[in-house]
């Protein structure tokens, strides 16, 4: 079994450089995930020159690959939707999500890309009866929003739906072979993708100039922000928006087990299904008509245990989701495992556009908050900002995105806003000595030495390292990934490496070195 999202090799290699010196563009594009990819691709299209930044490889998503499917219809989405921003905002919402489902099939079929797109019913279903009520009200609401939506039992899924709605004809499909796809195109049209170039600030000037991290920088009129937190945007974006992980596996099943649409569960128990044709994280895969492989096997990705960044346990929860996909699906060989992160918004609404109404801000644009539906959301991201920065009128249905809503409507009771200062959610023991020694190889936890707060990981052949356990992005306490091996903040989903190495943003430093670790160091 290998720890990287199934998608990771699909697609070749990419060798884009990395920005040095500086240069000028149209619009700078800051990350090189879906939406990053999808707005610069837009934007080119229409003859803009663009740059396209990315901290490490693009279309590597440093969230771990998404499930690949695009929906109408995403987990509680309407119902929610509804009760927060009303309903004629998840009307809007089910038009633009209808929109990019058939926008995403265009492209993909005018690029040529091998992406193995295939046309399957999405359903969103209840394992249990607790789940049900709350799954009555989502269909309601996805009706009176204009979604297709059907009511039945289930079917295709060997695991127990106790009721289940559907939607026709929705997508699945191998996200990184399409991203590829979408970053050659725009290279062709004169853009330019750098990779290994991480952004750390934003001049929000005339013209703004992003600079990376090596000293490279780009000067351009607009600069559109796609790095999941925003690095630059208003304090009512940041509050409104919380980090959520979701561990996903993958492995091979018999075409006969393998499910014949995408399921999304409702509630605790049960987990999100969906198959790709066999060798799909290959460049050798089948085709896009869904054929199995020559052994009449598929592959089937399992997504599941969703979780705030730092809460621990992620090897416990591995295991849970494990034995749900083998009882469920059949799905008992697991060859890949992985864990995705994305940000939702407070009212449940992807946050797209112009990132403020001050005069001053006009030239900066995000696209965030998609709440782990990034295929089609990431769609509408691309079409949004090109209108935007083209002055076109923007469609009906563009309203309830745009971040400035959250300037406007921002109520207390209605935001998440992460804690500013430091949160130590472990047990800090009174004997430091002892607090270290129970660390096992291959473990990690955050102790008190000295006073200080450290995150302290012990590798496999003994050796103790220490690092401070404060987040620098804002000083929250971060924890340890147990399955990963990784430091993870749960305000904003930062991520490091067990020695603080900075893994993923908004955080643009390493964690620190640990003050008391090296006093501990000389006292020895």
């Amino acid at each position: 079994m290998t720890d990287e999202a199934y998608w990771t090799n699909g697609g070749g290699e990419t060798g884009y450089p990395r920005l040095d010196g500086r240069g000028r563009a149209d619009v700078a594009v800051i990350g090189g995930g879906a939406a990053g990819l999808w707005a610069a691709w837009e934007l080119a299209r229409t003859g803009r020159r663009v740059a396209l930044l990315e901290a490490g490889r693009i279309a590597d998503a440093a969230k771990g690959g998404g499930a690949g499917q695009a929906s109408m219809i995403q987990t509680l989405a309407y119902d929610r939707i509804a009760r927060t921003a009303g309903p004629d905002a998840a009307r809007c919402f089910a038009e633009a999500q209808a929109l990019a489902v058939e926008r995403l099939a265009e492209v993909a079929g005018a690029l040529g890309a091998d992406c193995e797109l295939e046309r399957r019913p999405a359903y969103i279903y209840a394992a249990d009866e607790h789940a049900l009520p709350e799954l009555h009200e989502e269909w309601a609401a996805a009706i009176e929003a204009g979604v297709p939506a059907l009511y039945g039992s289930g079917s295709g899924l060997p695991s127990p739906m106790l009721g289940a709605m559907s939607v026709e004809g929705q997508l699945q499909f191998h996200p990184r072979k399409l991203l590829l796809a979408l970053a050659r195109d725009l290279v062709r049209r004169g853009s330019a993708v750098y990779e290994h170039s991480r952004v750390v600030t934003v001049d929000e000037g005339e013209p703004c100039v992003v600079m990376t991290e090596t000293g490279g920088s780009v000067a351009a009129e607009h600069v559109v922000v796609a790095t999941g937190f925003p690095i630059a945007a208003t304090s009512a974006v940041r509050r409104a928006l919380r980090p959520r992980r979701e561990l996903l596996l993958a492995g091979a099943v018999s075409a006969g087990q393998a499910p014949e649409g995408m399921y999304t569960a409702v509630g605790d128990l049960g987990g999100s299904v969906r198959t790709a044709p066999l060798g799909a994280g290959t460049d050798g895969a089948d085709g896009a008509d869904g054929a199995s492989g020559a052994d009449g096997r598929r592959m089937v990705v399992v997504a599941g245990e969703q979780h705030e960044p730092g809460s621990g346990g992620i090897a416990e929860r591995f295991a849970r989701l494990s034995a749900w996909a083998a009882a469920a699906v059949g799905l008992t060989d697991v060859t890949y495992r992985w864990s995705a992160q994305d940000y939702a918004t407070a009212d449940h609404l992807p946050v797209i556009g112009r990132a403020s109404a001050a005069p001053d801000r006009r030239g900066v644009w995000i696209a965030t908050g998609f709440g782990g539906w990034d295929a089609t959301n990431a769609v509408l991201a691309g079409r949004l900002i090109k209108a935007g920065i083209r002055g076109e009128r923007l469609p009906a249905w563009a309203g309830p995105f745009s971040p400035i809503r959250l300037e406007q409507d921002l109520r207390p009771e209605d935001t998440w806003s992460g804690p500013v200062r430091s949160i130590v959610r472990h047990r800090v023991e009174p004997d430091e000595r002892q607090a270290l020694d129970a660390i096992r190889p291959g473990d990690g936890a955050v102790v008190e030495v000295g006073g200080e707060h450290c995150a302290a990981y012990r590798d496999e052949s003994g050796l103790l390292r220490m690092v401070s356990a404060l987040c620098p992005h804002r000083g929250c306490t971060v924890g340890f990934n147990d399955a990963e091996k990784t430091w993870e903040c749960p305000c904003h989903g930062s991520r490091f490496a067990p020695d603080g190495a900075l893994l993923q943003g908004p955080a643009v430093e390493p964690l620190a070195p640990a003050r008391a670790y090296l006093a501990l160091a000389a006292a020895e």
